[in-house]
């Protein structure tokens, strides 16, 4: 879609009569961003640079058409087909064992967390993940907005990505969350030993039609498990997950306790009360959740 996109500009740019360099000089940009456009190469254009060539070249909204399909690209292929399935799903249950899932990222956070891709090729593709980061988690306030279910790993709360500052208001920013009544964040403390998904992270979602994919991601790959034998056992991992964890007002104190610097503080039971604890929420029948105070609540369905 790069290719396509930057051989239009360069058709009109012909068509128009304009250098490459006279090109740069109406949409404010340095002729070899255009040269970089027009052989598909470098960083992708953004949303405003789309406009601005579309404006001046007088594509009549070509150019701003193709735009969202050239800045996908910008996303690892691994990762396309689980944000497509992500904007589709009732239900999202994320384990997170190094960084909190970007439907619950602050912009900053997210900042941080995506400058550090080994695919990242400049500035403005940073600034084209961060945007569309966001613009996911709008889903999160629309009228068909999903159940989420997020359990972070101890580590994430302790890592302070971006620094103590933004690391503070990501962790005001999940305290918000958790108060939501269609999000759930649980922690896993690190005194809960192994389990079968150390290493990366997890995600179940489920489809308006009830049926599931199981999505798995480490540094640098990702795989989207569709098979219906897989999906069930990597959802089996995440239950055993969600029980072995602590119950929301306990995960909510923790993340109070790291947030104010006490590192002791937060209210972690006995591997008994835990095992306790585990047993309940096993018990729980599919499509319903325990809130901190162990009232359940039904999972919320779009309306029709």
């Amino acid at each position: 879609m790069a290719g396509l996109f930057g051989s239009r500009v360069r058709r009109l740019r012909l068509a128009a009569g304009l250098t490459q360099v006279e090109l740069g000089k109406k949409t404010h940009v340095v002729s070899t961003r255009i040269t970089q456009i027009e052989r598909a190469s470098g960083a992708k254009p953004t949303k405003s640079l789309a406009r601005a060539l579309d404006s001046v070249l007088g594509a009549d909204e070509l150019l701003v058409d193709l735009w969202p399909y050239v800045y996908r690209e910008a996303f690892p292929d691994w990762s396309q087909a689980f944000m497509e399935r992500s904007a589709r799903a009732v239900a999202i249950r994320q384990y997170a064992s190094h960084v909190v899932p970007g439907l619950l990222q602050t912009a900053d956070y997210a900042r941080a967390v995506l400058s550090v891709g080994l695919s990242l090729t400049g500035e403005e593709q940073l600034e084209d993940r961060v945007t569309a980061r966001l613009r996911r988690q709008e889903r999160l306030t629309s009228p068909d907005r999903p159940e989420l279910w997020v359990i972070l790993d101890e580590a994430v709360l302790r890592r302070p990505v971006g620094g103590r500052t933004v690391m503070r208001e990501q962790l005001i920013r999940l305290m918000e969350a958790a108060a939501e009544p269609h999000i759930t964040v649980q922690v896993l403390p690190f005194e809960q030993g192994e389990h079968d998904v150390m290493g990366g992270s997890l995600t179940v979602l489920t489809s308006p039609d009830d049926s599931e994919v199981a999505y798995t991601e480490g540094a640098h790959y990702g795989q989207l498990i569709e098979e219906p034998d897989d999906v069930k056992r990597f959802a089996l991992s995440y239950d055993r997950l969600r029980a072995a964890s602590l119950p929301p007002l306990m995960s909510l104190d923790m993340i109070r306790s790291v947030m104010e610097g006490n590192h002791r503080g937060a209210s972690v039971p006995s591997r008994s009360e835990r095992r306790r604890l585990a047993q309940e929420q096993l018990q729980q029948p599919g499509g319903w959740r325990l809130r901190g105070g162990g009232r359940r609540l039904a999972r919320r369905r779009p309306r029709p």
